[in-house]
């Protein structure tokens, strides 16, 4: 039987090729809306009457969402990504939901990235670019990175990535995280409390989880315990940051400047102050947007609908208790490999 697959994930207008022969190969039909996501709920309840998988980008899968009688089909929630805050996991384990992610297959993309802006904040290239462009020749002055003090907050995958980037520019690591010491493998590392990596870096970068205990986590008073020369990078998730604080730290001097990729609206709405803030480098959530990596991470989303399908546990579940729950929607055997 063809399994009706919704795919909201705006990466597959450019990377989604493979996985799309795989899914019409596997007898799933693609069903390609004329707007991608990320949606909201009524969108989505709207959208999900018939539909027995979904591959989805932030969208909102609430408990009302799952609940809702248009989602009584629904089988399996994709992921395309890492971030599943927008996903309520326990309630698509009581309703017999499998959620699929696609974890660490972003690190790499998401460590350049960041590395990307903060050499761009360091050493003003696009505003040299556009001022030479509108026929000004006016050349920038920036600060070393060489030697500088780098705090990361959140030091899981991706931190890790980015802190073997810095370690090409001999930077000075302090880290914030759960965790509380660095293998032994790892030189430079210092894990400190949060006001002092704000108080002693020189870049400060956000790569944690968002969570109900940090989201905010950057506000007024985290801004302020910077130093007036430092930067701050988000290519994490735009709950972590108060973004009104963010602006003031501009707009009144509190950091020299900050890049942002991530917003706690997605899209960043017309005229959202972001967009006049001085100082901010601002891009519209592309971290991850490296085409072989994009590639891979749209094959692996597609794959984990296949094997279900096809009554095989799919390798990266968030919710593996409800492949053995009575409630599951949809038969795994045992015997496939």
């Amino acid at each position: 039987m063809s399994w009706k697959t919704l795919i909201t994930a705006r990466t597959f207008e450019k990377v989604g090729k493979s996985a799309l022969d795989l899914l019409r190969e596997n007898d799933c039909e693609a069903v390609i809306p004329p707007r991608f996501g990320p949606w909201t709920e009524t969108e989505i309840i709207r959208e999900l009457d018939g539909i027995d998988a979904v591959l989805c980008s932030p969208d909102v899968y609430s408990r009302t969402v799952i609940r809702s009688s248009n989602a009584a089909g629904l089988k399996i929630i994709s992921r395309w990504g890492v971030g599943y805050d927008s996903i309520d996991v326990p309630a698509a384990s009581e309703a017999g939901i499998v959620v699929a992610y696609t974890p660490g297959m972003l690190d790499e993309a998401v460590a350049d990235y960041t590395f990307a802006l903060l050499l761009s904040l360091a050493r003003p290239i696009g505003i040299a670019d556009q001022t030479l462009k509108a026929g000004r020749w006016q050349p920038r002055w920036g600060i070393d990175v060489f030697g500088k003090t780098l705090g990361i907050i959140g030091y899981g995958r991706i931190g890790r990535a980015v802190a073997r980037r810095a370690r090409g520019f001999d930077m000075r690591l302090l880290i914030n995280d759960l965790a509380d010491t660095p293998s032994p493998q790892e030189p430079k590392v210092e894990f400190t409390s949060l006001p002092r990596l704000l108080e002693e870096s020189d870049i400060v970068t956000l790569h944690a989880s968002l969570t109900s205990d940090n989201r905010g986590m950057m506000d007024e008073t985290a801004f302020r315990r910077m130093k007036s020369g430092a930067f701050f990078i988000n290519t994490a998730r735009g709950g972590h940051v108060d973004e009104t604080a963010l602006i003031r730290a501009l707009s009144e001097g509190w950091i020299r400047g900050a890049a942002v990729d991530v917003f706690s609206e997605e899209p960043l709405p017309p005229r959202h102050p972001l967009l006049s803030a001085p100082n901010l480098i601002l891009t519209p959530h592309q971290a991850p947007n490296a085409i072989e990596t994009g590639e891979l991470i749209s094959l692996t989303a597609a794959q984990a609908i296949v094997d279900l399908k096809h009554g095989k546990a799919p390798q990266t579940v968030l919710n593996p208790e409800v492949l053995r729950s009575a409630a599951l929607r949809t038969p795994i055997d045992s015997q496939a490999t």
